[in-house]
């Protein structure tokens, strides 16, 4: 529980002090910190000026230097008045740090290192180069979280622990105690999941058999405790406070935390995942939503100037009573366009055993808003040199060898919008 105080201060200024652009503040506190909202300085005239702060204040022992907060303006380096500019290289420093030393709690230093953990140094065959922080790659870095002291081989902190709690954050970037139960309660979630997964397979193999057992597995599956006890344990050393880890403890002990939430979607009806409906639905509302654009050109082009196998015939009786040119006029025709980023790669993919396509999806925006796939066409290199590619259009079906067809391209063109994602949107 937290109470809020407010102090109510006289300053005494010279007439001709101007307009204070920053408050200093110190805390003479021997113990405790305190988190500052915001300072409100009325002035003469019936002027005030708002100094909105919202930070952690630690005493002066500790940090040996006094909190500086501006005033909430914005300015330009060449339009910053000439008071605050030292003030301002002065906060500047003091949230850079200088990369050396540990960090302490009461610090608000962002401290960057760089990746030299990439691969496995041990392996040669595995050895990747030191990345950020050099002339050559200066990015990307990372937020230096471990309390190890830095050197000048730029060394990173080890991550040792499946949940690791003991690592720096600034003290304003740090999780209420609410927010950390939540997060360690999903947490533990995340890791049971994959744990009890990892552990099933090297016992029994991948063994699964039909979507009824993966419903099974994923929604109905009962708590296995010693999974759960040994996350558990593991967290116990993690974290900071006894009372955040009982909470926790209890609410992963009432939740089961072997079990996904059954979706919504499922609920309402066990086969909904197979409609195009839910298809198009998770296009727009899964991982990579703004890979969907706006159609321009009938039929698709790649990059190469070759044109889609896609042709007017295929398309036509999806739209109902609108026309291929008015649903493009209209903006009503989009393209989930897979192709030509894949074709490069996808002969030495198809190699290492694995079954992969290009993918282009057409999609048709009814009249209630959604989403509707109207064609997917799957494409591959020839088995001959050159550019030449071997393309299959597939149409929305429901039934019959049609129907199951219809179903795996819908597959492969997931597998693409997740990959995308992962490789190129996300990395």
């Amino acid at each position: 529980k937290t109470s809020t105080t407010t102090y109510h201060v006289t300053f005494v200024v010279d007439a001709d002090f101007g307009t204070p652009g920053a408050v200093s503040v110190r805390n003479g506190n021997r113990a405790d910190r305190f988190f500052l909202r915001h300072v409100r300085l009325e002035l003469a005239e019936d002027r005030s000026i708002h100094f909105e702060c919202n930070s952690w204040v630690y005493p002066y022992k500790k940090t040996a230097a006094d909190r500086l907060f501006f005033v909430n303006t914005s300015y330009l380096p060449s339009k910053t008045p000439e008071a605050l500019v030292l003030l301002r290289d002065e906060e500047l420093r003091s949230l850079r740090g200088d990369g050396k030393g540990e960090r302490k709690d009461w610090e608000r230093i962002y401290d960057y290192d760089r990746y030299n953990d990439l691969g496995n140094p041990d392996n040669p065959e595995h050895v990747r180069p030191v990345v950020g922080g050099t002339r050559t790659h200066p990015y990307p870095r990372r937020c230096r979280t471990g309390r190890a002291i830095s050197n000048t081989d730029g060394v990173t902190e080890t991550r040792k622990h499946v949940i690791n709690l003991d690592f720096y954050i600034p003290p304003d970037e740090r999780f209420s105690p609410g927010k950390l139960e939540e997060v360690l309660k999903l947490g533990v979630q995340a890791v049971t999941h994959f744990v009890i997964p990892e552990a099933r397979t090297l016992v029994h193999g991948n063994d699964f058999k039909s979507m009824e057992q993966l419903r099974k597995d994923l929604y109905s599956r009962p708590v296995q405790p010693a999974v759960d006890g040994e996350v558990m344990e593991r967290l116990k050393s993690s974290v900071p406070s006894h009372k955040t880890y009982k909470q926790v403890a209890k609410a992963v002990k009432e939740e089961h935390p072997a079990k996904f939430p059954i979706p919504q979607v499922i609920q309402q009806d066990p086969e909904a995942w197979r409609s195009d409906e839910e298809f198009a639905r998770e296009m727009l509302a899964g991982l990579n939503p703004v890979a969907i654009k706006r159609l321009q050109t009938f039929p698709p082009v790649s990059s190469g100037g070759k044109r889609s196998s896609i042709t007017a015939e295929h398309i036509k009786s999806q739209l109902g009573d609108v026309t291929i040119e008015m649903a493009m006029h209209q903006k009503r025709l989009y393209i989930l366009d897979h192709h030509d980023y894949l074709m490069p790669y996808l002969r030495r993919i198809n190699t290492l055993g694995v079954c992969i396509y290009a993918s282009r999806t057409l999609l048709f925006l009814k009249a209630d808003g959604t989403l509707k796939p109207v064609v997917i066409e799957l494409s591959l290199p020839s088995d001959g040199e050159g550019d030449t590619e071997l393309s299959r259009v597939f149409l929305p079906a429901t039934h019959g060898t049609e129907g199951h067809l219809w179903q795996l391209a819908k597959a492969h063109v997931s597998v693409n919008d997740s990959g995308y994602h992962q490789l190129i949107s996300h990395w």
